[in-house]
């Protein structure tokens, strides 16, 4: 199939790695061009702009920071609106707040072309492996159209219904929930090496007991090494969407008290020139709270 990628940041190249690797014909776009050059070495093609890139394509997937990026990159000049042909169809992957969401797919249906969103959860060893988790959601014959590609991205695809803007409410819905485990673990790793005992030890009954699951197993090792550069996703990344979360939830009035938390441990991180660190880092400020080292 005939694809455009938009959004060439870790994610989105390893998900558009996959995709050659899958056979697919891929056009790629970038802000910054430099970044398509290992997907160009490996047959893809490069557009200069996103309207070109839609005109190449039937699908467009588009891998991007945050709202403002898509807002661009979207409804901005020479962007994917101008280029998108009646019928076919834009996947956003990223993590966006569900206002944006439920605007894109309003702007597209007034273009004749489908939208459907399809944030995914995993980091990117796990998207060039096609290891990831996705989540879609949109008019039933636009996600259709598209489901042999939303299954090749992940090891399971989760199909949410018709209002794309619930797709990405449960994106970061489950992010919290990521983020909230990470500072769990950051306060009892700092609880128990303070008491005496060893990270590893700890990590190893956690995860060889009940806790098993990839969150405490995947971010557990990540803070047990220390492991919080080059990052998976970053703290300035997990700010945004703690942000776009809180968002979301005062809009329909319902309080997340653990979410304040999160929130205020991003501030700090950032106040401490922590924004490229993979958000993991977290669990540092915890063991400094308790007076240990990093």
């Amino acid at each position: 199939m005939k694809i455009g990628f938009a959004g060439l940041g870790p994610l989105g190249s390893a998900m558009a790695g996959h995709l050659l690797k899958a056979g697919h014909s891929l056009t790629v776009w970038n802000r910054t061009p430099e970044k398509a050059e290992p997907l160009l070495a490996q047959g893809a093609r490069r557009a200069d702009s996103p309207a070109a890139l839609a005109a190449e394509a039937p699908v467009v997937i588009t891998s991007l920071a945050h709202d403002e990026a898509v807002e661009q990159v979207v409804f901005g000049d020479k962007g994917l609106l101008e280029g998108l042909a009646p019928g076919a169809t834009h996947i956003a992957t990223s993590t966006l707040s569900p206002a944006l969401s439920a605007r894109l797919a309003q702007a597209h249906a007034r273009k004749g072309q489908h939208y459907v969103a399809a944030p995914v959860l995993g980091r990117p060893p796990a998207a060039a492996q096609g290891k990831l988790f996705v989540m879609a959601a949109g008019a039933p014959e636009a996600v259709a159209s598209v489901r042999p590609v939303l299954e090749g991205l992940g090891q399971r695809l989760f199909l949410l219904g018709e209002r794309p803007e619930q797709a990405h409410l449960l994106k970061l819905a489950c992010n919290f929930l990521i983020m909230s485990t990470i500072e769990q673990l950051g306060e009892v790793f700092a609880l128990t090496e303070k008491g005496g005992l060893d990270r590893a030890q700890v990590f190893e009954v956690l995860t060889g007991s009940f806790f098993t699951a990839p969150v405490h197993k995947n971010y557990g090792q990540l803070i047990v090494d220390r492991a919080f550069d080059p990052p998976g996703a970053t703290v300035k990344l997990g700010a945004k969407d703690t942000r776009l979360l809180l968002e979301a939830a005062d809009a329909l009035a319902v309080p997340l008290p653990f979410a304040s938390v999160v929130r205020d441990r991003f501030v700090a991180a950032r106040a401490q020139g922590e924004e490229g660190l993979d958000f993991a880092v977290l669990a540092r400020h915890a063991a400094r709270d308790a007076g240990l080292g990093d």
